[in-house]
């Protein structure tokens, strides 16, 4: 099934849910029965609809800062008390700190009054270097060779499988590396072998990071709070030595307080999948003095949660707000589950026929 089918029928089955009701029930049984906090993820602000998203959300939950609405949900836990919250409260994060947070998203905040919590990467920051994760495909577009060969494996670039292919071996040589120095010292290989010129493109510049400017702009302004995201973004739980991945913590937290002047409470987890973090990872985020830190498990959180291992929704400007509200609500996480079941799968690749 072509991406575009796909997408047009996950527009038409979130639109069942929203227009059925089903969202508004959801929605009510949130508040109905007990506190639930829900954390979205976003990467990217532009290429998409987030006015679109922003603009939902503002009418049906009380949009808050990362850190104001956690310690809210934890004080709850101490009080042993609840009150029904009328909206839900919801918190934006934006993982990264892409140019486009500040371009765009923090003048949306500023015009709709919504604030929103940025996780920063202060080594990127510091470099202003492209995020390791748009490499891949990034050097194979920027590539001023015909041919390279990489680990004995020849890549003709005048052939889009196997550009695609050279791309995918950058990627995993750089998101498997046991080190920060391994991935750099990989990555400027690459860049030296396939002749990348240094100069950005202008579709580039809004994937570069933010600059230190820019974020004490967006922090004295109040709209935006900002959190922790590892010194230089390694999948912590691929380093080979847990010094390292303490450190990327530790520094990462003193670095960021450095420049802002004021406390960093909360850390998100680079990917932060299961297999991303253990229990040494996450005691390493408590032991440096994190209150919150946040996953990309799907899922709502409750007082009864470990607040060092919290949930998000995962979500993306290029989707359709009603995709977005089901996936607010709760329901689009247990339909994406069930989906791609087998029988689910079969169903939809016959539809496409």
């Amino acid at each position: 099934m072509s991406g575009s089918l796909r997408k047009k029928m996950l527009i038409a089955i979130a639109a069942c849910f929203y227009y059925s009701g089903l969202v508004a029930c959801a929605r009510w049984f949130t508040r109905r029965f007990g506190q639930r906090l829900v954390i979205l993820n976003y990467h990217r602000a532009t290429g998409g609809d987030l006015a679109g998203h922003w603009l939902y959300l503002q009418r049906h939950y009380c949009i808050m800062h990362a850190e104001a609405a956690l310690e809210e949900l934890f004080a709850l836990r101490k009080n042993n008390r609840w009150r029904m919250p009328k909206p839900t409260p919801l918190v934006l994060t934006f993982d990264d700190g892409y140019h486009d947070h500040y371009t765009y998203g923090f003048a949306l905040a500023q015009a709709l009054h919504i604030p929103f919590t940025i996780y920063l990467i202060p080594g990127y920051l510091d470099s202003g270097a492209y995020f390791w994760w748009l490499e891949g495909k990034r050097l194979v577009r920027r590539a001023q060779v015909k041919v390279a060969t990489f680990a004995g494996q020849t890549y003709s670039l005048e052939n889009a499988d196997e550009r695609a292919a050279l791309a995918r071996y950058i990627d995993a040589q750089a998101r498997f590396a046991s080190s920060v120095a391994q991935r750099e010292a990989f990555l400027a290989q690459a860049r030296v072998m396939l002749a990348v010129p240094a100069e950005a493109t202008d579709d580039e510049l809004a994937s570069l990071p933010l600059t230190w400017d820019e974020v004490r702009e967006m922090d004295q302004s109040g709209w935006v709070s900002f959190g922790a995201h590892t010194m230089h973004h390694p999948i912590l739980s691929y380093l080979s030595n847990i010094d390292e991945a303490e450190h990327e913590i530790q520094a990462c937290k003193r670095v960021i307080e450095g420049k802002l002047g004021h406390p960093v409470r909360s850390f998100a987890y680079p990917v932060g999948q299961r297999q991303h973090l253990g229990p040494e990872v996450v005691e390493l985020v408590r032991k440096a003095g994190f209150s919150w830190a946040l996953t990309t498990k799907y899922g709502m959180n409750t007082s009864a949660c470990n607040p060092y291992v919290l949930r998000r929704v995962e979500v993306d400007v290029d989707q359709h707000w009603l995709v977005l509200a089901a996936e607010a609500a709760g329901l689009w996480g247990f339909f994406s589950r069930l989906r791609w079941q087998p029988f689910i799968r079969q169903r939809f690749t016959n539809a496409a026929r």
